[in-house]
């Protein structure tokens, strides 16, 4: 990336610098990936019927407001397309590996959540539903004091890991089906029921997923090391 003195400074300012050393590295590392004519034409179709812009008046128009030229948005709708490949190109290989370094927490759960402020109210429905008086889903609805409430209980699925670690242990080591006693968790009380457990299983989608986290992780890291070299450039040319 070329830019003078005044061009990095003023991107530095604005807080735009990172963003585009991010997308221009993105870019040349997805140069040379091959798009075929059809694909190509079927994205640009698709996003002129999805915007209302199939009359070419009115996609004339939009590329006007908007800046960009027609070969500027193809760019841009190829993207998503052209980084896939690529990470599978560079990263296909890895992907196994990590995802099983990452497998417990992509494991995912359902479960249903019943949360109050009071602990003896928490106990109460838990008596409630483990002695077979009155169901989850409906005291739920009644009773929860979170945004569980809207859902009669239910979260998920959702990985594992988003729960509160004291939450997330407790359900790793429950069976489905089973009522967890009322557990205290900052100033909530909790009364939970695990639902399913769901293992993360090595299939195309979560390579893909895996591929696309090697990706940028590289962009990450290859954005740190350039933004220190512009930033130690833009320092030694100010002390100059």
């Amino acid at each position: 990336m070329s830019l003078d003195a005044h061009c990095l400074t003023l991107l530095r300012r604005r807080n735009l610098l990172r963003a585009l050393v991010e997308q221009e590295l993105v870019a040349q590392a997805v140069g040379g990936v091959a798009v075929s004519d059809e694909e190509r034409d079927q994205l640009v179709a698709a996003y002129r019927q999805k915007q209302g812009l199939e009359d070419e008046a009115a996609f004339q128009a939009f590329l006007a407001r908007s800046g960009f030229t027609a070969a500027d948005l193809t760019e841009q709708l190829l993207l998503p397309i052209k980084r896939q490949r690529c990470a599978q190109e560079w990263f296909g290989h890895k992907a196994e590996a990590r995802f099983l370094t990452r497998k417990n927490q992509l494991d995912s759960v359902v479960y249903s959540l019943l949360r109050v402020q009071n602990r003896f109210l928490a106990q109460e429905l838990y008596l409630r539903i483990a002695g077979g008086e009155a169901n989850f889903a409906d005291l739920a609805a009644e009773f929860a004091e979170g945004p569980e409430r809207g859902t009669k209980g239910i979260v998920g699925p959702v990985p594992l890991t988003q729960a509160h670690p004291a939450l997330a242990e407790r359900l790793r080591t429950s069976s489905p089906g089973q009522l967890l006693m009322p557990i205290q968790i900052a100033d909530w009380w909790l009364v939970v029921r695990l639902e399913s457990y769901r293992p993360a299983s090595f299939d195309t989608a979560m390579a893909a997923q895996m591929t696309n986290e090697l990706m940028d992780s590289w962009v990450l890291e290859e954005t740190n090391r350039t933004m220190v070299a512009l930033l130690t450039h833009l320092a030694e040319g100010s002390a100059a």
